[in-house]
């Protein structure tokens, strides 16, 4: 039996809907404990939630993922169960789950949430972190069979997010941002064969970064200090991705970066 629900969502702290859903939890599930993963996920920003929950699933003992990012709540779109690894996640079918899933060792299985009577008697439309996800980990969590939250489903028609874009062309290296954190630190697209691919464009370790018209300079290295106070460097952050820092500053904000934006990384010119 799974002990632990890790829960994820982007309904902040001030407003109640947490504790709403950690109410439904410990009715149902008295004694499995509840981590908050985060309930500071950007609003809609289900690839943001998708990083978080992948960042944090390698680390976690078996578990039940319940992550709610849920621009689509209250539309045709589909409440999941996954087996992945040793744990369950539960969540909309947005794509919100499938990288965390691929971090647990892929989708075993997969499940419709349609057996309404795990949920709420009273579903409204807006709030399905409450009257669905929250009571059908409360029941898996006190020993429910997974089988019973509904029909099966063949993974390969799970939604996925599409694959964040990258080129390594001529002397550039075109990278997505994908992730921004609390830093103002810019992950990017690419790991560590494409940080090799940057030093070697890189002019005695300089290489010219480009988002839209604006252009700066940043230094390949292993971490903040090896450039000085208020400079850029290029490096692999925590989670292994190439990405993008001012030491003792924000690059997202130094380089007007956003998700989604390309980054051009070049040899000098």
């Amino acid at each position: 039996m799974r002990r632990l629900i890790a829960f994820l969502t982007d309904y902040g702290t001030r407003d109640g809907f947490v504790a709403v859903c950690h109410g439904i939890l410990a009715r149902s599930a008295p004694d499995t404990r509840v981590l908050d993963v985060s309930h500071d996920v950007p609003p809609q920003d289900v690839r943001h939630g998708a990083a978080v929950l992948a960042r944090v699933a390698p680390y976690l003992p078996p578990a039940i993922y319940v992550g709610v990012v849920d621009p689509g709540v209250g539309t045709s779109r589909r409440g999941v169960a996954l087996l992945a690894g040793p744990s369950l996640l539960l969540g909309p079918d947005n794509g919100l789950l499938i990288q965390a899933a691929e971090v647990l060792g892929g989708v075993r299985r997969a499940y419709a949430l349609t057996n309404v009577a795990l949920w709420l008697p009273d579903v409204d439309p807006t709030f399905h972190g409450r009257d669905v996800f929250a009571p059908v980990a409360g029941h898996l969590a006190s020993g429910g069979e997974v089988g019973r939250v509904g029909e099966p489903l063949p993974p390969a028609e799970l939604v996925r997010l599409p694959a964040p874009r990258w080129e390594l062309a001529g002397d550039a290296l075109t990278a997505e941002v994908t992730y921004l954190d609390r830093f103002g630190n810019v992950q990017l697209a690419g790991g560590p064969a494409e940080l090799a691919a940057v030093g070697a464009l890189g002019t005695q370790g300089t290489v010219d970064v480009q988002v839209g018209d604006l252009v700066d300079h940043a230094q390949v290295g292993r971490t903040f200090a090896d450039v000085a106070v208020g400079e850029l460097v290029v490096y692999l952050d925590s989670d292994g991705r190439l990405a993008l820092a001012v030491n003792c500053g924000d690059a997202g904000v130094r380089l007007n970066a956003k998700p989604g934006d390309l980054v051009r990384l070049a040899r000098p010119t």
